[in-house]
């Protein structure tokens, strides 16, 4: 009897080890979790929405160390009395500013039942940003440049990239899709959300699949938008852009060859591509104006994409054809593409970095090959840009992590929007990122544009809107039609296609897009 008092304060001794052991570890981010949010109006064209900076670690394998800057911004839900939580947004990029997202969707029924949370990703804008120094330009914008050019074309992206490595300091091998991902999640605890919804565009897909993977039980609904392909990180995602473009001319072609007695660019798929080759040429020795063959490639490639404008894209080629310098709507039109065909856009330190954030073929013949294949086979929205040597190919920096495999575990099936004749994540994307997460695919039928959701689509829109505010899922594969071709009969059928307006045009023009040297 004597025994059993010590026997007791044993087992009591031994539980409450035991509780000890298995309590929860500190959280190494408590001190980022309790920051306080300070809501105030943004300024300039965000005036309508609420702004705030929070801090995150720079790397967080290390979180007492370095910190960022995060800037976020909210549109409260208008019927509060119907509000189901927040939904996070990501335009794309990588590295596009996604502040006014919350305005893009001000006017959408999301904005009746969400709070609208729009952030700057870690590197981009008014968070903490990677800026990189332009280097100056070796190569011309040759959309089918001879062989003796490739080495200026290697020689400008290797000085692109220790330009960005110089004026990166200390924060570029810590700027990636999963940082970016752990951001999310920090201002999650900050909002005093138990779970996010999530609306990605492009990019933005691959950065929301990548969320729920690291963080399954803290995503609830979520709609990615123009998937990037979860096996094409990133080398190959770029590569495949050029292909997408062809197969664009190519539907195009096949239309208008069907209209030859409206167009006179001939009679099938083979001959109207061969009368684009011949104004190449053509182009190529003299140059009309400000076209020449490179521009035209472009045009030709970026027209295409969009249905309501292949009219516009034929007149064009006429035009040219003839030695006309397009002087009328056409010469606006044909302005208008030829300014999207992103030579003259510059690339942020952001792309230049995330999209190294897997490995690239270090072998420049390896570029070279592929070269000369796409100057030939795929030379149309400067599809050569995809083949190139690029930054990633010249990496100075080692990423800290290999790329996350993404998958779906804990957290519900979601939603994948993508168009078939999308050349920006192109229509193979869709199907890879719904099989492999699970989800349902809505595909939108004869239709180019890049970002579907809040751009005009109902059939889209209405689907989508179903989801996100009542729950209820399209089917698991499901259609969705595109934007009507241009109302020109085929031959034998009489009858005119309808101008288009310049305002409708340069809509289908601004679109959001992941390119390969944007």
């Amino acid at each position: 009897m004597r025994r059993f008092p010590a026997l007791v304060l044993g087992v009591v001794a031994l539980l409450t080890t035991s509780v000890t052991a298995s309590a929860d570890p500190p959280d190494p981010l408590a001190e980022y979790h309790a920051q306080p949010v300070k809501w105030a109006q943004c300024s300039g064209k965000l005036a309508e929405l609420e702004c705030a900076t929070l801090v995150a670690p720079l790397d967080y394998a290390k979180p007492a160390g370095d910190r960022i800057n995060l800037t976020i911004s909210r549109k409260k839900a208008a019927a509060q009395d119907r509000r189901r939580g927040v939904l996070f947004t990501n335009p794309g990029g990588p590295g596009g500013s996604g502040l006014g997202m919350p305005m893009f969707l001000g006017k959408s029924e999301l904005a009746q039942v969400y709070d609208l949370i729009g952030f700057d990703p870690r590197g981009v804008g008014g968070s903490t940003a990677l800026n990189c120094r332009a280097a100056p330009a070796i190569a011309a914008p040759d959309s089918r440049p001879a062989d003796g050019e490739f080495g200026k074309w290697a020689a400008e992206a290797r000085e692109a990239e220790e330009a960005c490595q110089k004026s990166s300091g200390g924060i570029r091998q810590f700027i990636s899709t999963a940082n970016t991902a752990r951001d999310m999640d920090v201002v999650r605890v900050v909002l005093a959300e138990q779970k996010i919804n999530y609306l990605g565009y492009s990019y933005g897909t691959y950065l929301g699949a990548v969320y729920g993977t690291l963080f399954p039980n803290r995503l609830d609904r979520s709609v990615l938008d123009s998937a990037v392909h979860p096996e094409w990180i990133w080398h190959e995602q770029f590569r495949q852009q050029a292909v997408a473009y062809r197969r664009g001319v190519e539907a195009w072609a096949t239309w208008v060859g069907e209209r030859n007695e409206k167009f006179g660019l001939g009679k099938s798929q083979g001959e109207v591509i061969a009368e684009v080759e011949k104004v190449a040429a053509k182009l190529h020795g003299t140059p009309i104006g400000e076209h020449n063959r490179s521009s035209f490639d472009g045009a030709v490639g970026v027209g295409s994409r969009y249905r309501p404008l292949w009219s516009d894209l034929a007149s064009i080629v006429i035009k040219l054809r003839s030695g006309e310098k397009p002087e009328n709507s056409e010469g606006a039109k044909a302005g208008q593409v030829l300014a999207k065909t992103g030579l003259q856009e510059l690339r942020s330190g952001v792309f230049d970095t995330v999209t190294c954030e897997s490995d690239w073929p270090t072998d420049l013949h390896v570029y070279y090959e592929d070269m000369r294949t796409f100057r030939e086979r795929y030379p149309f929205g400067f599809g050569i840009v995809r083949a190139a040597p690029m930054t990633c190919t010249f990496r100075s920096f080692t990423p800290p992590e290999e790329p996350i495999r993404i998958a779906r575990t804990d957290y519900p099936v979601g939603v994948v929007v993508q168009s078939e004749g999308d050349t920006q994540t192109q229509y193979a994307s869709g199907p890879a990122m719904a099989s492999r997460l699970g989800h349902n695919l809505i595909t939108v039928v004869d239709e180019g544009k890049h970002g579907i959701y809040g751009g005009g689509n109902k059939c889209v829109d209405d689907r989508v809107n179903r989801y996100l505010i009542d729950g209820a899922l399209p089917g698991s594969s499901s259609e969705c039609h595109g934007d009507p071709r241009p109302d020109v009969p085929k031959d034998g059928q009489g009858g005119a296609a309808p101008a288009l307006s310049a305002e409708r045009i340069q809509g289908y023009l601004d679109g959001r897009g992941l390119s390969a040297r944007p």
